[in-house]
């Protein structure tokens, strides 16, 4: 089983995800990790990494950023096209970059959730 850990209290990240599921099946677990301790116990990352950025576990492996979502394309047949084409190197270097940019734009957005955990 595939599990795909993300932030559901960004709102593009939910809603994204949120479609996502609608088309995939059970062989994907999906776990929100606002304020839960046990998505850090599992990935052994921190609560800011796992805000930073999307992470999936895949045959035992913690996986993290743009390679998460070829991990759900190939995973959901609607998008199985896009891990086809996002695989090829130059493409996955451009899909990389972008991603970087996206969640440190929605990661400084939703940064106050950081501060919550402090509380």
């Amino acid at each position: 089983m595939t599990k795909v850990f993300f932030n559901n209290s960004c709102n593009i990240c939910r809603a994204e995800i949120n479609h996502y599921k609608k088309h995939s099946d059970e062989n994907i677990e999906w776990i929100d990790v606002t304020d839960n301790k046990e998505a850090q116990r599992i990935t052994s990352k921190s609560y800011k990494e796992l805000l930073r950025k999307m992470h999936v576990i895949q045959d035992g492996r913690v996986i993290d950023g743009a390679e998460s979502f070829l991990i759900i394309w190939k995973n959901v047949p609607k998008y199985n096209f896009l891990y086809r084409i996002f695989k090829i190197k130059p493409l996955f270097f451009l899909l990389s970059i972008f991603y970087e940019i996206a969640a440190y734009f929605l990661f400084i957005k939703n940064k106050n959730l950081l501060n919550n955990e402090k509380k």
